[in-house]
């Protein structure tokens, strides 16, 4: 018998830890389970030609918000197709009203309820032993003839029990490795669906030392946790980040979702030992209003998690990665605005601006007609407007969180952003305003390149120099042309050796014989790049493995600043060799008063 556990991922570097736990809880059974991994940029009519060419006897699909319509219209095809092929759901997405799926999707044979591993091993009991029938299975609903049937959710699991999923990492080789030793949540947030779970499981640091082991072991690149609230457990957390210090290769990333909170000392001085890049957190703020995160009944101390953010930061060697949540109650356009501006002041490495989705089997699905909550009705159910957000606002926050993604999250703006952020009295008005800029211009719409996005700055810079239609938030603050140039020239640069300058930069840099003639020079080589030296490079080859640019000023001091430093005319190197394993941004080595003895 062939079993076909399909799983369709939001992108490629995504995989599906749900399909490799079911199978690998499987493993005993005399059955040929392959899992089929898509993902929803795949044309639909591809995905079922490709499932229908399997064969098989019993497919599984794994469902979430990201895919649930692609599922269903697979679904609805296959089981014309193939009307006798048994097809199954399991996931969020089906497992909180599943008479309702099973109602309005006649093709589906029946649903796995929640955790999904001992309830996949009743169903191929079921089908290849004949030894259980549909109504003894726990942990499913399913199609009795033309009536329904749910026989409720089965005990929760012991984490020990479940098998370790992964094998051979060959296949993971371009990918994210998900992995879990913890479910449930302690807290209870009325937005997410991990609070359904109260029951918090672990599993023995025995086998999760020898799991971490694999993946370092197998130069793992990622590998992200899909615990919620990670540390919620003191004891599990440190016993982990201990564990990847002392047998860290060098190689491997671990991502950890925490509440940062809940860090006391010993903790961030644990993590502050960690070699930078090892981990990356992600800290769920959401919201800084009071009286939104006591009405989603979340647990937050703000000023402690600031606090731990900042010391954090101190060490510069983890990837900060902070969540906002619009459409919480009692948070308007200005009260957000003000949440927005308390977290951006932290400067994380990331900040996600993310939109409330109203998921079936949380508390706020039910309580959403209190809060005049308007929803899509399709997945992923993100809001339209509340009682205190019109849908003009969200509209207006989606462009913000564009621009957003675009000039502060990608990391290749960030000295002309730094020196830009002065013409406004706040953050969320320079991204704001950015964004109302591109709105004017019909410039949101199809994709657009690196260097448009420069020259879209630039524009929106001249703008504001041009002094016509003021801007909200707009402070008396200036840009300069020429300094704001310099900073996009730097950050152009801190990214990669480009092989084409941009045309406002000129063919080439105004001292390219001085820096040419810079490399030349032995004991330059010796002071500024050694290592190149030691290794014997010549400089025609360090020419091309690095960059030198010459500049009016320290750019990244003048961006902080706002304005140009009285220092002379300045070099800075370029070294691609050494990047920074946070920002990947290239190792900078900066001259001063630069001339050529």
């Amino acid at each position: 018998m062939k079993i076909v556990l399909v799983a369709i991922n939001a992108k490629y570097i995504h995989s599906n830890l749900a399909v490799y736990s079911l199978r690998a809880y499987a493993a005993g059974f005399d059955c040929d389970i392959v899992i089929k991994e898509y993902t929803i940029n795949q044309y639909t009519e591809n995905i079922l030609a490709d499932l229908y060419l399997e064969r098989a006897d019993l497919l599984a699909f794994s469902c979430y918000i990201w895919n649930i319509e692609i599922v269903k219209e697979l679904v609805s095809d296959l089981s014309r197709l193939c009307p006798d092929l048994p097809i199954w759901l399991g996931g969020p997405e089906v497992s909180y009203d599943p008479e309702v799926v099973l109602k309005h999707h006649p093709g589906v044979t029946g649903i796995m309820l929640g955790e999904g591993e001992a309830t996949f091993a009743d169903l191929l009991q079921h089908y290849l032993e004949g030894k259980r029938t549909l109504h003894e299975i726990r942990g499913i609903a399913y199609r009795d003839g033309t009536q329904i049937r749910n026989n409720g959710w089965r005990d929760y699991m012991q984490m020990d029990r479940l098998p370790f999923p992964y094998a051979d990492m060959k296949e993971f080789s371009h990918k994210i490795v998900y992995y879990e030793t913890s479910r449930g949540c302690p807290f209870h947030c009325s937005y997410c669906l991990s609070s359904v779970d109260r029951m918090v499981r672990f599993r023995s640091m025995s086998l999760v030392e020898k799991e971490l082991q694999f993946f370092i072991d197998n130069e793992v690149r990622q590998v992200k946790f899909v615990d919620r609230t990670f540390n919620c457990n003191k004891a599990h957390a440190m016993s982990i980040w201990r564990y990847i210090r002392d047998h860290d290769k060098g190689i491997t990333n671990f991502h950890f979702e925490i509440g940062a909170d809940l860090l006391d000392e010993e903790e961030l001085d644990l993590l502050a030992q960690l070699r930078p890049g090892l981990v990356q957190l992600e800290i769920g703020v959401q919201s800084t209003n009071d009286r939104t995160i006591s009405e989603v009944s979340r647990s937050m101390d703000l000023d402690r998690l600031a606090n731990a953010v900042r010391k954090l930061q101190n060490g510069r060697n983890m990837h900060l990665h902070l969540d906002l949540i619009a459409g919480l109650p009692y948070e308007d356009l200005k009260r957000f605005r003000q949440s927005f501006n308390e977290v951006f002041a932290l400067r994380p490495d990331q900040l996600q601006l993310g939109f409330l989705k109203v998921l079936k089997g949380s508390r706020m699905y039910g309580d959403a007609d209190q809060y005049d909550i308007l929803y899509r009705d399709k997945a992923p159910y993100e809001v339209l407007r509340t009682r205190w957000l019109s849908y003009e606002d969200v509209l207006r926050l989606k462009q913000v969180e564009e621009m957003v993604e675009v000039y502060y999250n990608s990391h290749q703006f960030d000295c002309s952003v730094r020196y830009l952020l002065h013409a406004f009295t706040d953050s969320f008005a320079f991204f704001e305003a950015l964004a109302g800029f591109y709105e004017e211009k019909g410039l949101f719409g199809p994709a657009r390149s690196r260097m448009q996005r420069y020259d879209y700055l630039r524009l929106f810079a001249q703008s504001l120099q041009s002094g016509a239609g003021r801007r909200s938030g707009q402070s008396s603050w200036l840009p300069e042309e020429r300094l704001l140039q310099e900073c996009m020239l730097y950050d152009l640069y801190v990214r990669e050796n480009l092989k084409s300058r941009p045309a406002w930069a000129g063919i080439h840099s105004p001292m390219y014989d001085a820096c040419e003639l810079f490399y030349h020079n032995a004991d330059n080589l010796s002071q500024y790049l050694p290592d190149y030296a030691a290794k014997g490079y010549t400089a025609r080859q360090i020419l091309h493995m690095t960059h030198m640019e010459v500049f009016d000023c320290d750019v990244p001091a003048a961006a902080t600043e706002g304005e140009r430093p009285k220092e002379k005319t300045c070099a800075v190197i370029f070294d691609y060799a050494e990047r920074d394993p946070l920002s990947q941004s290239a190792r900078t080595i900066l001259i001063q008063d630069f001339g050529i003895e």
